[in-house]
């Protein structure tokens, strides 16, 4: 079964060695997580087990979480009839029929209010509750909470389904994107090509054919041989990009994007950032809290001749662009209207490419704030919209 297993991180494209894959067995033949037969024994050690010792580089991960998956796809889930139906599983059907009519009554507060009631809610709240439309729960139609409906609440803990919560509750992992993911064409290198200018730099590396051919016949014949410094791409792009929450739908599309960039561009800096841009931003997100980098250290850091690009979907709550403390994961002293002025200050030369398809976007208020603020310059994540957008900085 595990030879199996490991072809099928291979496909995957993860440099996984046979050594490595014998390191396994060995961790199997000595019970480290229990029986020989990953199906029999808890599956959530073998697979931290496996990914100790297969996986060496933690860039890797994602994919092999994808790839872990799909092989053991429905082992953990198997029916067991003799227990109880799960409580989580039946707050979910609660949300599910809930009436047209419930949903439109969902109690609907501003952002004072909000922020107002649920510091009251948690000063009085003694125990759990579910269905409700008052306290913090599960199902329902409470503004706080997980599972339910509400056009504006705050999500607590759970997964996010209504895309409407204007904060959230929850400790969440987002992944790195693959700068090594191949694409499949080579028309979204092509496009990106628009904002490529060489220059002649550096010492004389490349044999100058047409000089050396005029040289050598005023000289008689005998070979003068001339030499021109090697041209390099001096175009300098600072790459920022909205990761987790919805832009999950995208990955496989900013992954192509981020490959054809780092490719194309030798002078290449990106920064990950969550739904809008604040006062500070990350490169890795698995360490995005231990190793901050502040905004205003990126805008003292880069020069004005960086082209700045922004990727994200620009889907979120208005309050997460407007309000101070709007950040669905802190809060945060400045609104991310004033950061994003800040940076489109510094580097005049911007556009934002959104991955949403277009015909969305006009139904989307956060969508139309940042257009305004990024002064319309926003182009789908289209090969049209992707050389629109190069020809804009090359202005």
């Amino acid at each position: 079964m595990l030879i199996d297993f490991f072809y099928t991180l291979r496909a995957a494209k993860l440099p996984v060695s046979v050594k490595e894959y014998l390191t396994l067995l060995e961790a199997m033949k000595a019970d480290v997580v229990g029986p020989r037969n990953p199906q029999a024994c808890n599956l959530e050690d073998f697979y931290h087990l496996s990914r100790a010792t297969l996986v060496k580089d933690e860039k890797h991960y994602d994919k092999f979480d994808r790839a872990f998956s799909a092989y053991f796809k429905g082992v953990e889930i198997l029916a067991d009839f003799s227990k109880e139906i799960p409580a989580d599983w039946l707050r979910q059907e609660m949300q599910r029929l809930l009436s047209d009519e419930k949903k439109a009554n969902a109690p609907r507060l501003d952002w004072d209010e909000l922020m107002e009631t649920l510091k009251k809610r948690l000063e009085e709240q003694k125990g759990r509750h579910a269905g409700g439309s008052k306290w913090i729960g599960t199902g329902g139609t409470s503004p706080f909470g997980h599972g339910g409906y509400n056009p504006q609440g705050i999500r607590i803990g759970g997964k996010g389904g209504n895309r409407s919560a204007v904060k959230v509750w929850d400790q969440r992992a987002y992944q790195d994107y693959d700068d090594t993911q191949e694409l499949g064409t080579r028309n979204l290198k092509v496009a990106l090509r628009r904002l490529r200018r060489f220059a002649r730099e550096g010492h004389e590396l490349e044999l100058d054919l047409p000089d050396t051919i005029r040289a050598t016949a005023a000289n008689a014949g005998y070979l003068d041989i001339k030499m021109v410094p090697e041209r390099h791409n001096n175009v300098k792009v600072l790459l920022l990009m909205d990761v987790g929450g919805t832009m999950d739908e995208h990955i496989a599309r900013v992954e192509e994007l981020f490959s054809a960039t780092k490719t194309e561009f030798k002078h290449l800096e990106f920064y990950y950032f969550h739904n809008c841009v604040y006062d500070f931003m990350w490169k890795n997100n698995r360490r995005r809290f231990a190793e901050k980098f502040p905004t205003w250290d990126i805008i003292r850091k880069y020069n004005k001749d960086y082209k700045l690009i922004f990727v994200g979907d620009a889907t979120m709550s208005p309050y997460e662009i407007l309000q101070p403390g709007g950040s669905v994961e802190y809060n945060n002293e400045e609104a991310g209207a004033e950061w994003l002025q800040r940076l489109t200050h510094a580097f005049p030369r911007f556009v934002w490419i959104n991955p949403e398809p277009q015909g969305v976007w006009q139904y989307r208020q956060s969508i139309s704030i940042i257009q305004q603020l990024m002064s319309q310059r926003m182009y789908p994540l289209t090969l049209k919209g992707i050389e629109e957008a190069m020809r804009l900085l090359t202005k």
